[in-house]
């Protein structure tokens, strides 16, 4: 004769089932900041800030990693607030490594009316402005809504996402205010792609005519071979505006 299980053992083995297999759980253990789950271990993927130091990062001025300006805050990197000026308090930081083909992925938050940006294919050996920011491509971050910059340019091309001064992101672009949000840049070769919260927003080629008069149109066209070296640092940029940065992840290409 069948004899039912009895209700307290039910129970039990609900209860360690879903402590065994809850989605959220194992959601948490792959998604936690600053780390990288088996799948991005074997996909080639890297850390770029580990989340707790400065190692792998230096000023774009040179030398050591700046001594204010910045700070490490419960796995946030931390761009403090100043007066706004581009690079006018602890400065730029750049990557230690420079990098040629690669896919990079970092979370930002914005403070209100805030302004930072993500560059490549910076090198300030070649171009070191004596003032302001490093010179390089700029996946822009702005706060579009409150800061004067959005409203600057051409047809939008310095708004969140945009390739600063040069190509604009789409107005209906997916933006989360108040929350981190996710910046991918795609390079491989020429073919370079800007990505918000995993949707293509601007996409573009380098190393040909059309780039060439496009960048003689902005304010880079006195910089050498601006947006066309092969390989450059990975800057995060001062602005004088609160910004914090998280989960900084590259994955070199070909």
């Amino acid at each position: 004769m069948f004899k039912p299980i009895s209700k307290p053992i039910f129970i039990i083995a609900a209860v360690c089932c879903i402590a065994a297999c809850s989605p959220k759980q194992q959601e948490a253990e792959v998604t936690a900041p600053n780390t990288l789950s088996k799948a991005e271990i074997a996909d080639g993927w890297q850390l770029l800030w580990d989340g707790t130091t400065t190692n792998g990062w230096h000023s774009a001025r040179g030398g050591a990693f700046p001594t204010r300006g910045w700070h490490i805050e419960d796995g946030e990197l931390v761009v403090e607030h100043a007066d706004g000026a581009e690079s006018g308090n602890g400065g730029d930081i750049i990557t230690d490594v420079k990098y040629h083909n690669f896919i990079l992925t970092a979370e930002f938050k914005i403070t209100e009316g805030a302004n930072s940006g993500i560059k490549y294919f910076v090198n300030p050996e070649v171009n070191n402005p004596e003032v302001g920011s490093s010179i390089g491509c700029e996946f822009q971050i702005l706060d579009d809504e409150r800061h004067p910059d959005a409203k600057l340019g051409v047809r939008g091309n310095r708004t969140l996402g945009s390739l600063y001064d040069l190509i604009p992101a789409p107005a209906d672009k997916p933006f989360h205010p108040g929350e981190f949000n996710k910046a991918t840049v795609k390079v491989e070769g020429n073919h370079v792609e800007h990505w918000l919260n995993d949707v293509k927003i601007v996409e573009y080629e380098r190393n040909n005519q059309m780039w060439n008069a496009l960048v003689n149109y902005s304010k880079y066209k006195d910089w050498v071979n601006f947006g066309n070296f092969e390989e450059g640092y990975i800057l995060l940029q001062d602005h004088g505006d609160e910004v914090h940065y998280r989960n900084i992840k590259i994955k070199t290409l070909n």
